[in-house]
């Protein structure tokens, strides 16, 4: 994308052998015999549809050029964690390596074309491959410094390459037909942010949910380079010498030939880097418009109480790389999330929001004078999984076909605006925008009189503190200890935080596989003890 301004045409010297009076099929550059060139340029009629095809160029490079930043910033997110700071460090190093790559620019604008040509293929090669590259090192390297320095430096080639274009066609268009500055900038930059608004609407709408991060940004590389290059060569192919320009159309060939074998080879690559990354047991992953989704381990588990057999790998789904589902294990935590707050009081209507892959669901279903249950859903592609896995659905109970819930997929926070009254509400979100203030004080108005509410926490303190800043009583308590069946589950036990508009009692209503009454009070017990000196401050949206 080009969004940096731009200064003054570059005006043709007299001793560049690369200066163009015409555009075309004919050469109209003629050297006489002291070494100049003819000075005629094309005749309007000529020249109007030329320069209309130097404008699409642009506006397809800056199309492709956001397609790479959103590219980076989504993978960064995904790979790294921490969105808010991968949106700033990409966007903050794609800028600056933009201005780097202007400046850099100014050596090249003597052949223009010439020169536009390389950067467009290079820029189709690294921003093509980018996201390919990055999940591999990802995948084997393993290491956050590494994925981290591979994605800044990723971003700025691609910024630097992305910074050369608007010198370079201001050239063009200059070379085409001398005009006012000012009116040539304000077409080339109309065509660049009209581009950009294109590649922006394209990656989320189109390229991600057809065709996924992988796929999208080799497809974008092929099209930056046909654009880019091919379109400029054919326009000004008189600029280079013949040998330079087969060169060229030679390179721009090997560029699309690179991203056909990295295309064809992608599900072998990937294949290959999720069983580095999960084990050699994975059975599904696919990337919907929200996450990516891997599904591994064995196919025979069953019902909850099944146990792996040693030689098998035990169930396992990843979401986005982390783990937030082990078969063997998955019953102590959503047993801990949903009885305690399905204890006491009432219990016909309940609000579950995530727990798309069921198994919460299964518990609550479980507790009897449950009538109805709403599950606010954000991605459709984990129910959906688990609706087609036989593991899964088998583990979950089939607990989305009961006639009880009403499954909704909707963003749980805007949802809530418009929610009713529930005796119990169940959040299995983690993370802001969900751990913060907002949500829970969203929550809690959804609460009728005497009900409770139960959230699952990544910081207990924080949390807890969140919760009653929007004037509910806490207590935080933890799931039952046992043995770790998947290596890359949590080392520590799950907390939770249940609160109530009076204070809450930690009870049962009945025992449960993990966990009794007695047990739950003393993991409140031993939690409560580690309660820090100084309690953390309330999350915020604004924060």
């Amino acid at each position: 994308m080009i969004n940096h301004p731009a200064g003054p045409p570059v005006q043709p010297s007299t001793e560049d052998p690369a200066g163009l009076a015409g555009i075309g099929a004919r050469a109209v550059r003629a050297r006489g015999p002291g070494g100049g060139r003819d000075r005629r340029r094309p005749g309007r009629g000529r020249a109007r549809p030329a320069r209309l095809l130097v404008l699409l160029a642009a506006f397809v490079c800056a199309a492709c050029g956001l397609v790479y930043e959103l590219e980076l910033v989504a993978l960064g997110g995904h790979l790294i964690g921490d969105p808010m700071t991968q949106t700033s460090v990409v966007l903050s190093v794609m800028v600056f390596a933009m201005g780097v790559g202007s400046l850099s620019a100014k050596r090249l604008t003597r052949r223009p074309a010439t020169s536009f040509a390389l950067v467009e293929c290079a820029l189709a090669l690294t921003g093509g491959l980018s996201v390919l590259l990055l999940y591999s090192a990802w995948a084997w390297l393993d290491r956050y410094g590494a994925t981290m320095a591979g994605v800044v430096g990723t971003t700025f080639v691609i910024g630097v390459l992305i910074g050369a274009e608007i010198p370079l066609l201001m050239t063009l268009i200059q070379r085409i037909r001398r005009e006012d500055a000012g009116r040539a900038a304000a077409d080339l930059f109309a065509a660049d942010y009209v581009g950009a608004l294109v590649g922006g609407l394209a990656f989320p709408f189109l390229l991600l949910p057809l065709l996924g991060q992988t796929t999208g940004a080799l497809l974008t590389g092929a099209v930056n380079a046909v654009a880019g290059a091919a379109v400029v060569l054919w326009l000004f192919r008189d600029e280079p010498s013949p040998r330079n320009r087969l060169l060229l159309w030679a390179g721009c060939g090997l560029v699309l030939v690179l991203l056909a074998v990295a295309a064809a080879f992608t599900g072998v690559i990937e294949r290959a880097a999720r069983n580095a990354l999960y084990g050699a047991q994975v059975r599904l992953a696919i990337q919907s418009r929200h996450q990516e989704i891997v599904l591994a381990g064995s196919t025979g588990e069953g019902e909850p109480e099944a146990r792996v057999p040693p030689q098998r790998a035990p169930l396992e789904l990843y979401l986005n790389g982390r783990l937030t589902l082990c078969g063997p294990d998955e019953y102590r935590e959503h047993e801990a999330l949903v009885h305690p707050a399905l204890g006491t009081g009432p219990v016909g209507r309940v609000l579950l929001l995530g727990g798309g892959d069921g198994m919460a669901l299964r518990e609550v279903l479980g507790r009897a004078g449950v009538r109805d249950v709403t599950v606010v859903e954000l991605d459709p592609a984990v129910p959906e999984l688990v609706r087609r896995d036989a593991a899964l659905s088998a583990l979950s109970r089939r607990s989305l076909e009961d006639a009880r819930v009403r499954l909704v997929t909707a963003e749980p926070l805007h949802w809530l605006r418009g929610a009713g009254s529930y005796d119990v509400v169940l959040s299995t979100l983690r993370g802001l925008p969900y751990d913060s203030r907002e949500f829970y004080g969203l929550a809690a108005r959804a609460l009728a009189p005497g009900g409770r509410l139960a959230v699952r926490t990544d910081d207990v303190w924080a949390t807890e503190a969140t919760v009653r800043a929007v004037g509910l009583q806490t207590v935080p308590y933890a799931a039952a200890d046992g043995p770790r069946s998947c290596q890359a589950g949590p080392r520590e036990l799950e907390t939770f935080v249940l609160a109530a508009r009076t204070p809450p009692r930690l009870t049962l209503a009945a025992p449960t596989r993990s966990l009794t009454t007695e047990s739950l009070l003393g993991a409140a017990d031993r939690l409560a003890a580690r309660r820090p000196e100084r309690v953390p401050e309330p999350r915020s949206l604004l924060d």
